[in-house]
């Protein structure tokens, strides 16, 4: 049953919430995202309404991949997509093609086996960038690995999202629908290097003649919003055209100009992403077709810790390494809910519960990453450094 409370009010018990989830996750040292979405979840009768989170959360995970697109020029992304490819193809196989053969066995029909699957393959970018950010693991040997996959699924996703949307209306999705997706990826994209080339060339040098940061944080924050929204007008995801307007300005000499002056306002929006995510999530009664659940569950698992073994071993990277970069992309998010929210009845509530199973489970393997791999492949060996005795 939900309840009305002002929106303002809503939002300022949210915020204070946050505050004090944040001093717990330091005190019990556990992540705070998921205490951000179990938050959501119990709030989500009182919140269901609540615009001005929606739009927040919009802003936070806008934010989030504008920053981080900025530490992509297009020299270093160019070398990381042609690395990329062969993980990212065998994510879409194990994580995507296996589930959705799995739900077929469970006697499922072959819609309702895609959207699952779909919601089964992509990790959280959002979740993973912040428990990256979070541990201080942004120079960890995996961490262009892992963006470098999640940016892959983040331009697989839509595409999944659009099939399941054009084989929900009842109309065949057609050969011609797929062409003018990627048409439109691949556009937005050019776009966003041709400005980068053009009209941001001289970026920086309107930053240092801009002396009120209230008038710069305007200017930045609406370039990520607009990249952003426009993404969104094409049918593709907000995540990615943001991604695309910070690589635009990635080209600039001194970035840290950029992200200062940005970071404060993600840093206040981005939780309320995770408590709105929480919202979204509806239990239901009961949990719907356990035996499914179960065996996704463990197969999501598998499945991408064998991405991180093989794709990252394809991608350059130590066994150890790419072990560890396995158990850090389990956690699933935003692009699931986004699937999710495609079906309808028990399989919403099924897709739900799977995800809050899936995050948590996910965040987990995150934290524990390095000890786990230490556990298998034993600590690593300090190199010795050759001391040479004054005199011989």
């Amino acid at each position: 049953m939900h309840f009305d409370m002002p929106t303002l009010l809503g939002a300022g018990i949210v915020l204070i919430l946050i505050f004090w989830l944040g001093l717990l996750s330091l005190k019990i040292k556990f992540p705070t995202v998921i205490l951000y979405i179990l938050l959501g979840i119990v709030l989500a009768d009182a919140l269901h309404h609540n615009e001005l989170l929606h739009f927040a959360s919009e802003i936070g995970i806008v934010l989030l991949f504008f920053l981080l697109g900025l530490e992509f020029n297009i020299k270093r992304l160019g070398g990381i997509a042609t690395k990329i490819w062969p993980a990212g193809f065998l994510d879409v196989a194990l994580s995507l093609g296996v589930a959705m053969l799995l739900c077929l066995v469970f006697g499922l029909d072959l819609f309702t086996s895609f959207l699952i699957g779909g919601v089964t393959y992509a990790t959280s970018s959002s979740i993973t960038a912040k428990l990256l950010d979070d541990t201080s693991r942004m120079a960890n040997s995996e961490t262009e690995f892992i963006l470098a996959l999640l940016i892959f699924e983040d331009l697989v996703a839509p595409i999944v999202v659009a099939i399941i949307m054009g084989m929900s209306s009842g109309e065949n999705f057609q050969v011609m629908d797929l062409a003018i997706l990627f048409g439109k990826i691949i556009g937005l994209a050019a776009g966003a290097v041709l400005l980068g080339k053009t009209l941001f060339k001289r970026f920086e040098e309107l930053l240092i003649r801009i002396e009120d940061e209230d008038f710069k944080i305007a200017l930045l924050i609406g370039i990520s919003l607009a990249y952003g929204g426009l993404a969104l007008y094409l049918g593709l995801s907000e995540v990615l055209g943001a991604f695309l307007a910070g690589i635009m300005l990635s080209e600039i000499g001194k970035i840290e100009r950029v992200e200062q002056t940005v970071l404060p306002v993600k840093d206040l929006m981005l939780p309320l992403f995770f408590v709105y995510f929480g919202t979204t999530i509806e239990f239901g009664d009961g949990v719907p077709k356990v035996g499914l659940l179960i065996t996704l569950i463990g197969w999501s698992l598998v499945a991408k810790v064998l991405v991180g073994m093989i794709g990252g071993r394809m991608y350059g990277l130590s066994k150890r390494v790419a072990f560890r970069a396995g158990l850090s992309i389990c956690a699933r998010g935003e692009f699931s809910v986004v699937i999710a929210a495609l079906a309808t009845g028990v399989i919403k509530v099924f897709s739900g519960i799977y995800i809050v199973i899936a995050a948590f489970i996910g965040m987990v393997l995150f934290e524990r990453a390095p000890q786990l791999t230490n556990l298998i492949y034993g600590k690593p060996q300090k190199k010795k450094k050759n001391l040479k005795v004054p005199g011989s």
